[in-house]
């Protein structure tokens, strides 16, 4: 397993993978430290998610720059995940015990009510694109609520899973309770039927979710999925131009157009279309592509050389079919993996761009007639993660996002983003379960019904 910096070509480190004996081992000596953990009060869980986030905290700028070299985040991106990572920790270490608390329900029992058990070991495939946040919204709650966990990281992302693994016992995780596995997606697809897994969680492609999730049916596990998306922006006749360009320019290019909950496909409504497309393309422009270990770079090269070259194809294929490529849409001649910012006009669903996951900087920018022709545009995807909808009658966009948008999550005159106050995850093939809010540290626990006649 090799870990390589995505602006040079440069191999960081090298890792020995785990082999099924060691892997086995580490999930059954997981169910022993489970048992002790799940007894402890949740106060004395809470202290040590506590010292989690101060340690995030306090090592901000490390973690920030190993994320750079390792996947090319720029800086100031990175520092603000970690920030991000401190406040999912505090906030369920604040929050676990309320929303796990016994539930009373009136019933014909003297009493009954709801108590929340943790399942066990909850496995946990997670992806090379937010290599902290991705973890901790799921760990936080986790390990909150009395499970272990065990981390597959993306493996050219396993200095930043053995940095996690090393933050998480200095803090007091116990150090069976928590532990990465340097493991090929091979090997941890036949980790899941081992007895001692509980569950699993997966971040990442629909092929390897539908695996996971084949696997995991298969075994009778739980599991939570969230496989990506490609969300619709829809700007209304109304919209105030100036700041959906904005928000979109933001969305499209964060973490360098690599983010599950994104912004790529940009629907826009009858005279709308000339005077945001202006605009827009004039934010895209000003955004600066460099060195992700330099201050003030607002994109820095993809993950791999490999995504890159995925991503020029399908804008090439997108072009033959007729879409029209009005900014960037060329390999920079440069050492390293960038893709600069680039807009796509003419889209439509038959095209790549149209009905693909573009996972890389680059716009798709459709024209509807009307609002219904937007929303139909918008729902008309085999994804469902995410949405937005940008218009001055706030009350009318509200409508649409909470009755109209086929999507998890459905933001109004901003966009789309996760917080640990609100549940988040998909439908249709963005996948299934929520992560964060109380709904997601319940996704792996027992939801026990307990009647006393």
């Amino acid at each position: 397993m090799e870990s390589v910096n995505p602006a040079t070509g440069e191999v960081i480190a090298t890792y020995e993978e785990m082999n099924s004996g060691e892997l086995n081992a580490i999930a059954e000596q997981a169910v022993e430290a489970q048992i002790t953990w799940r007894q402890k009060r949740f106060d004395e869980r809470a202290a040590i998610l506590r010292r989690v986030a101060d340690l995030l905290d306090s090592n901000k700028e490390e973690y920030a720059q190993l994320m750079a070299s390792e996947m090319g985040k720029p800086l100031e991106q990175g520092r603000s995940e970690i920030e991000k990572c401190a406040w999912v920790s505090n906030y369920y270490a604040e929050h676990a015990e309320l929303f796990l608390k016994d539930e009373m329900i009136e019933s014909d029992a003297e009493k009954s009510f709801i108590a929340y058990n943790p399942l066990g070991t909850v496995l946990a495939i997670m992806p090379w694109n937010f290599p902290f946040w991705q973890l901790f919204r799921f760990a936080a709650p986790a390990l909150m609520a009395g499970n272990a966990a065990l981390l597959k990281h993306a493996s050219n992302v396993t200095g930043c899973a053995l940095a996690i693994e090393d933050l998480m016992h200095e803090a007091g995780v116990p150090g069976q309770l928590f532990r990465t596995l340097a493991a090929s997606s091979d090997q941890v697809q036949d980790l899941i039927p081992n007895e001692h897994i509980a569950a699993v969680t997966l971040t990442g492609s629909i092929r390897a979710g539908k695996a996971v999730a084949s696997t995991a049916g298969s075994e009778v596990k739980k599991a939570v999925l969230e496989l990506g998306g490609s969300d619709p922006y829809l700007i209304l006749e109304d919209a105030d131009i100036e700041r959906a360009a904005e928000a979109c320019a933001a969305s499209r290019l964060i973490n360098s157009g690599q983010s599950c909950i994104a912004a790529k496909r940009f629907i826009v409504v009858g005279e709308t279309y000339e005077p945001f497309l202006e605009k827009f393309t004039e934010r895209m422009k000003n955004k600066r592509m460099g060195d992700p270990l330099e201050e003030g770079v607002d994109l820095g090269p993809m993950a791999r050389e490999d995504l890159r070259d995925e991503l020029h194809e399908q804008v090439r294929q997108s072009v033959e079919a007729g879409a029209d490529c009005i900014l960037g849409g060329e390999i920079p001649d440069r050492e390293g993996a960038y893709y600069p910012p680039t807009i796509l006009t003419n889209v439509t669903k038959e095209m790549p761009a149209g009905r693909e996951e573009l996972f890389g900087p680059v716009a798709s920018v459709m024209r509807a007639k009307d609002e219904q022709e937007a929303i139909s545009i918008a729902n008309d995807s085999d994804f469902g993660l995410g949405a937005a909808v940008f218009s001055r009658d706030v009350e009318r966009a509200e409508q649409i996002a909470a009755r109209e948008l086929e999507a998890g999550c459905c933001f109004v005159n901003t966009y789309v983003r996760s917080d640990p106050r609100l549940p988040f995850g998909g439908i249709k093939e963005s996948g299934f379960g929520r992560e964060l809010s109380h709904l997601g540290i319940r996704e792996f626990v027992n939801i026990k019904t307990v009647y006393r006649a």
